[in-house]
C-alpha cells in the first residue's frame, strides 16, 4: 500500500483530497497553513483543506513555514512513501528528501508553460485557446521538475479564471490519481521540461488588475476574464471603483477609450484602442453585481470609464 501525506490550503485541493481519500493509497496526515481571521474582529477560519480533511477523519497538521523542524521531524516519524503536494508552498530541500517515491504536485498549467502562483490568470490574459493541468516531481526550483502526466482542455472564448479554476481542479483531481497509480506499478522517472518552452505565471494583485482601455477590445476582454473574480479586473466611473467581472468582445464601432455606449438596447458597451468591449456583468462599491443591462438602465453612460 502507497502511504502518502497531502498537503494543501484552497478549495482547488479539496477534489484532489476526495478523490486520494477514495482510492486505495492511504493518507497518513493532512498538512496545511494555520487558521486565520478573514476579517477584521471575525473568528478564525481553517484552510477549505484543513475543514475537509477534519471531516474525513484526518490527522491534520498546520505549519506557517515549511522551514519548521516541527514539520521536518514529523514527516521523518511518519516516513511516507510519496507527498502529494496541490496548491501548498515551497518545500525546502530537506523535505524533498523525506519519502521515498518522491514529492509530486499539481499543477494548473501544461508545463513548462506558466510556472508560477497564477497560471490560470495568465493563459487567459493571454489568449490561450488551450490549457491544462501537469502533475510533476518537485525539485528544488519551482515548477520544474519531470513531468508525469497532464491532461489538456479547451479554454471557452468568454471563460472566465473562475469558471476554468472550477473544472481544472476536477481534471486535475482525476490526473493525479492517475499519476500516482503510474508511479505505484513502475519506476517513473518522468519527462524533463523544455526550458527554451517555459514562460512565467507570477501572482497578481489588485494594482496590476486595472483596465486599460486603450489597448485592442481583444487584450481588454482577456484581462477582464483572466481577472475574474480574483483580484478582480476594475476602471474608474466618475472617480469611484467599478469591478467588471464577465465581457465579450463587441462590435468594432468607433467609440473614444472608455466612452459607453448602450447598444441596439441590450448591450453596454465600452470603447477600446480597437474596437469595443460588451461589459456583462460589473459592481459598484457598496452594491451588488448586476448586468450591463441592468447598469445602463440605471446610470448615467455620458461619461468615460478611466
Amino acid at each position: 500500500m502507497m502511504n502518502s501525506v497531502f498537503m494543501g490550503s484552497p478549495d482547488f485541493a479539496i477534489p484532489s483530497l476526495n478523490a486520494l481519500h477514495d482510492s486505495s493509497f492511504k493518507i497518513q496526515a493532512v498538512i496545511s497553513t494555520p487558521d486565520k481571521r478573514r476579517s477584521r474582529g471575525g473568528v478564525m477560519t481553517s484552510t477549505p483543506v484543513k475543514g475537509r480533511a477534519v471531516e474525513l477523519g484526518y490527522p491534520v497538521h498546520t505549519f506557517e513555514s515549511t522551514s519548521d523542524p516541527e514539520m521536518e521531524s514529523l514527516l521523518k516519524k511518519l516516513k511516507p512513501d510519496l507527498l502529494v503536494v496541490v496548491a501548498f508552498r515551497i518545500l525546502p530541500p530537506e523535505i524533498l528528501k523525506i519519502p521515498e517515491r518522491g514529492s509530486i504536485n499539481l499543477h494548473a498549467s501544461l508545463l513548462p508553460r506558466y510556472r508560477g502562483a497564477a497560471p490560470i490568470h495568465w493563459a487567459i490574459i493571454n489568449g490561450e485557446e488551450e490549457t491544462g493541468c501537469s502533475v510533476f516531481f518537485l525539485n528544488e526550483s519551482v515548477d520544474t521538475g519531470n513531468v508525469i502526466r497532464q491532461v489538456r482542455t479547451r479554454i471557452g472564448p468568454d471563460e472566465t479564471t473562475g469558471d476554468l479554476y472550477d473544472r481544472l481542479k476536477e481534471l486535475g483531481a482525476t490526473l493525479l490519481i492517475e499519476s500516482i497509480e503510474q508511479i505505484v506499478h513502475g519506476d517513473v522517472e518522468g519527462v524533463p521540461q523544455q526550458e527554451i518552452e517555459a514562460t512565467p505565471a507570477p501572482k497578481l494583485y489588485s494594482k496590476d488588475a486595472h483596465i486599460d482601455f486603450s489597448h485592442p477590445s481583444s487584450d481588454v476582454h482577456n484581462r477582464i476574464r483572466g481577472l475574474s473574480p480574483f483580484p478582480g479586473a476594475w476602471a474608474r466611473y466618475k472617480g469611484e471603483k467599478m469591478n467588471l467581472y464577465r465581457s465579450r468582445k463587441g462590435p468594432d464601432l468607433d467609440l473614444a477609450r472608455g466612452e459607453l455606449l448602450f447598444a441596439e438596447g441590450r448591450y453596454l458597451l465600452a470603447g477600446c484602442g480597437e474596437g469595443t468591449v460588451e461589459l456583462r456583468e460589473l459592481q459598484l462599491p457598496g452594491k451588488s453585481r448586476i448586468s450591463g443591462n441592468d447598469f445602463a438602465n440605471g446610470y448615467d453612460l455620458d461619461t468615460r470609464l478611466e
